[in-house]
């Protein structure tokens, strides 16, 4: 998986440092100062994560929890993302990590309980809401290598003693090993992010196939962990209705849609920046045959009439499968009349 691993000197003798490292024995590892000396410093081609990739583990400094964007979660409560991991391994054509970082590698910061001291400080600096947001995977896959990582187990105990706080791990992935073996908590969501399965296929390159997350998914739901949805980036193809039909019948037909924490909606949308970067790594992707427009919040978007309609027609199937209407928000999108 990797051709170099490197290791925070501070760090070398950390316990999940060493599982990590247990898990690669003949890769090479080398000592370094601290990582934001080395990683990112130098550009490296995206699509290098193929072939040259490399992983970085260490300590989390400065900002560990960060306000979320507007329109980020429910809204009615405070939202904060904090930072676990840098990139992820898998590579879908719109991802906005091609054009955040200069370098494809992994970064893994392992100092959980910092975060953790730093997630209840935040949480209790909110003495009249009743519930506050944390979510994972802003910069990464929550669950793709929970295995090597080994956090999970922490954040179940931290959570626990947080009972007015709310955790959201964010994947496409269906490794659910670690979570399996943990007890249900009803303020831990794992929200899985779905597409129909040709666009899965086309764009979501190395992500486990539709059927695949919604096994996953079932498997969570019948052990009692809650669990969201993201319907979100929603990108317009031909049968667009009929598609989209399908996925939610295949939704109905795996899930309890009564029990799902929530469903977000969200039309594919990118910086200026990003979309340049796609352009240059996927030439051939359908991507670049719609017509783009500049939105509200200066990303480029579909039209807003092609968006208003395109969300209007998930929403409307969500709720003839079996969804509610409390259960449905818009994700960074706006629709007007």
């Amino acid at each position: 998986m990797f051709k170099r691993i490197f290791v925070e000197k501070e760090m070398r003798d950390h316990p999940r440092v060493l599982q990590f490292l247990s898990s690669f024995p003949n890769i090479p590892t080398q000592e370094i100062e601290e990582i934001d000396k080395i990683f990112n410093r130098v550009k490296k081609p995206y699509l290098q994560k193929r072939d040259n990739l490399q992983a970085f583990l260490g300590r989390k400094r400065g900002s560990l929890v960060k306000p979320a964007p507007d329109a980020y979660g429910l809204s009615g409560s405070p939202h904060y993302y904090f930072i676990h991991s840098y990139n992820c391994l898998y590579e879908c054509q719109y991802c906005y990590l091609q054009g955040y970082f200069d370098s494809p590698d992994l970064v893994f910061f392992l100092n959980h309980e910092e975060i953790g001291e730093k997630i209840k400080e935040v949480c209790d600096s909110h003495p009249d809401q009743e519930e506050v947001w944390f979510h994972a995977g802003e910069f990464s896959d929550s669950l793709a290598l929970s295995h090597l990582t080994g956090e999970l187990p922490y954040y179940f105990s931290l959570f626990q003693t947080l009972p007015k706080a709310r955790l959201e791990l964010r994947t496409k992935s269906a490794n659910i090993k670690e979570l399996k073996a943990l007890s249900p908590q009803k303020n831990i969501t794992v929200s899985f992010s779905l597409s129909t399965a040709a666009q899965v296929k086309a764009f979501d390159l190395k992500t486990p196939p539709l059927k695949t997350r919604l096994k996953a998914m079932r498997e969570l739901q019948n052990l009692g962990h809650p669990i969201g949805i993201h319907i979100d980036p929603v990108i317009y193809e031909d049968d667009f209705e009929k598609k989209f039909a399908e996925l939610f019948q295949e939704m109905k037909t795996q899930l309890d849609l009564s029990a799902v924490h929530y469903v977000s909606l969200g039309v594919v949308r990118f910086t200026k920046d990003v979309y340049h970067q796609v352009q240059k790594n996927y030439p051939d992707s359908p991507l670049h045959g719609a017509d783009w427009v500049k939105s509200f919040d200066q990303k480029v978007r579909y039209s807003r009439p092609l968006r208003n309609w395109m969300l209007g027609k998930i929403k409307a199937l969500g709720l003839a499968a079996g969804f509610n209407e409390k259960q449905i928000y818009l994700c960074m999108e706006e629709m007007e009349n």
